[in-house]
């Protein structure tokens, strides 16, 4: 009796084990489903994966990214507020080589002037309210000068979300930070004070957010990546792994993507490879690439666009000639 009793535990583990990845991997594939734009015939780039789980599909291994080439994928934070499609609040590129398992965030700044495909030139951030995220995908690309496969895009509702789902941020206030409109009813002031805090998502929302101080975006997108290493870092961590049904049903509503499930899925194995306090970070274009210019009386940032992509690939030419164990670090020169 004892024997059979002694056998019955790793039995029971077993299943317990089972059923929690079959219930995670419905949850992943049941949420990529739901936010996916992608077509039923839609191949990850260097994937040759053609066809969408469904959300009845029971995955029980999260499918490894088989490509060899340089994944990019557009972040695009909208300020959109009922009706109105708003512009792109945030603009980030993610940069994965899959190969190295090296990463790089550019924070891309959106008072950049830049050439916006059928609409001549304009700030950046305006080619979200032409063509939404397609156009500003097909802008950023040409921007870089690198391809720029996916996109991925949330609003502040969103955003709130995911970082209340994951049970807030940590995050060392750097300054008091405080700002109020009436344009928004109040709904999006800000006051913060200096110091360690932990975040919800409206507070995170607010740290992210503020520009108004003497040196505006440029500081607000080096917050921005700093947060979003954070972010990385708690999604990483073992209490957010036992967490994701939960906070894959909590952002579902409000993030959409042209990535397939299939290419989520493989998208996330290939991000829990990385390290995210090695994720190098740099502001584009970089200051010393930037020139201040004004047209028609407003002030936007010009840069030489041929530089700036010399610029993006030195970087890349760098990941390979640098050891893993080499330190890496945020750039904005």
């Amino acid at each position: 009796m004892f024997k059979k009793w002694l056998w019955g535990i790793p039995l029971t583990l077993m299943l317990v084990v089972t059923g929690i990845i079959v219930y995670y991997g419905y949850s992943i594939v049941h949420f990529a489903n739901s936010i996916s734009t992608a077509s039923s015939t839609s191949s990850a780039a260097g994937s040759d994966v053609t066809s969408n789980p469904s959300s009845d599909t029971i995955v029980t291994t999260i499918p490894k990214w088989e490509g060899q080439e340089r994944v990019n994928i557009l972040l695009i934070g909208g300020d959109s507020r009922g009706d109105d499609a708003g512009r792109s609040d945030t603009v980030m590129v993610a940069s994965i080589d899959p190969l190295s398992k090296k990463a790089h965030l550019f924070s891309v700044l959106r008072d950049t002037y830049v050439e916006i495909p059928g609409h001549g030139k304009s700030r950046l951030n305006a080619a979200f309210s032409y063509g939404g995220a397609e156009l500003t995908k097909q802008t950023v690309s040409n921007l870089l000068g690198i391809p720029i496969q996916h996109y991925v895009y949330t609003d502040f509702t969103g955003f709130m979300a995911l970082v209340d789902a994951l049970g807030g941020i940590d995050i060392d206030v750097e300054k008091d930070m405080y700002y109020t409109s009436k344009a928004d009813k109040h709904m999006y002031d800000i006051d913060l004070k200096k110091g360690l805090q932990h975040m919800d998502g409206r507070t995170a929302l607010q740290y992210v957010r503020f520009r108004h101080d003497a040196t505006s975006d440029f500081t607000r997108t080096q917050r921005q990546r700093i947060f979003m290493t954070e972010l990385a870092k708690k999604m990483q961590s073992t209490t957010s792994l036992f967490k994701i049904p939960e906070i894959l049903e909590a952002i579902a509503p409000y993030v959409q993507t042209d990535l397939s499930p299939t290419q989520m899925l493989k998208l996330a194995s290939l991000g829990f490879d990385i390290r995210a306090q090695e994720i190098h970070q740099q502001q584009i274009p970089p200051n010393h690439l930037l020139t201040n210019e004004r047209v028609g009386g407003a002030q936007v940032l010009g840069v030489n666009v041929n530089k700036l992509q010399a610029y993006i690939q030195k970087l890349f030419e760098e990941d390979n000639n640098t050891s893993d164990s080499s330190p890496s670090g945020e750039s904005n020169e």
